[in-house]
C-alpha cells in the first residue's frame, strides 16, 4: 500500500537589495514566465505555489509554499521585519551577479531575518547569470562574503529559468528534512 502523502505549509522569504530580481524569480517559479519590465515591490507581496517533492523518508511530500517578496530597502527591513518574517521557515537570499555591492549587503538581510525567526535554512541565489558580459561578482568572492553562513549557493537566471526551480524546491526539501529530523 502506498504511504499517505504528507502536506507541509511553508512560509519562505526572498530578501536582498532592490533590483536583484526577487520578483522576477518568484514570477518565473510560480508562472513559468519572465517579464522584462521592472516593477518595484512596495512592502511585501505574497505568492503561492504547491510543489511535490517526491519522497522524503519514504513518504510522498507536497509543499504549499507561501512566498514573501520583501521590498529591497533596509529601512523597511528594520521597521517591519518582525511582522513580515514571523513564521518564516526559510530564506532565499538574492544578490545580483552584475552588482558586487548586492552580495556584500546580503549578510545584513540574512541576519535581519534570522534575528526575527532564528536559524532557519538559507539558500543564496546569485541571480542574472545570463548577463555574463556585465558580471562583477566572481564565484570565489561568494564564500569569502558568506563565510559565517553554511548555505548552498545557486546561480540563477529569472530570464532563462536556470536553477530557479532547483532553488525553491531545494530550500523546501531542506526545510522539510530539517523538520523531520528535529
Amino acid at each position: 500500500m502506498e504511504p499517505e502523502a504528507k502536506t507541509y505549509k511553508l512560509k519562505i522569504c526572498l530578501v536582498g537589495e532592490e533590483g536583484v530580481g526577487k520578483t522576477s524569480l518568484i514570477h518565473r517559479f510560480v508562472s513559468g514566465a519572465f517579464d522584462e519590465s521592472y516593477i518595484r515591490t512596495l512592502g511585501a507581496v505574497v505568492s503561492k505555489k504547491t510543489v511535490t517533492l517526491g519522497s522524503v523518508k519514504g513518504r510522498p511530500v507536497h509543499v504549499d509554499m507561501m512566498i514573501l517578496d520583501i521590498m529591497g530597502k533596509r529601512t523597511f527591513l528594520q521597521l517591519f521585519k518582525d511582522a513580515y518574517f514571523n513564521g518564516a521557515k526559510g530564506i532565499l537570499a538574492v544578490f545580483d551577479t552584475t552588482r558586487k555591492a548586492s552580495l556584500r549587503d546580503l549578510t545584513l538581510w540574512i541576519d535581519g531575518v534570522r534575528d526575527s525567526v532564528g536559524p532557519v535554512p538559507v539558500y543564496v541565489l546569485g541571480n542574472k547569470v545570463d548577463l555574463k558580459d556585465r558580471r562583477e561578482v566572481k564565484e570565489e568572492d561568494v564564500p569569502t562574503v558568506l563565510a559565517s553562513y553554511e548555505c548552498p549557493v545557486l546561480y540563477t537566471s529569472a530570464k532563462t529559468g536556470e536553477n530557479v526551480e532547483a532553488a525553491f524546491q531545494g530550500l523546501a526539501k531542506t526545510i522539510v528534512e530539517t523538520s523531520l529530523s528535529g
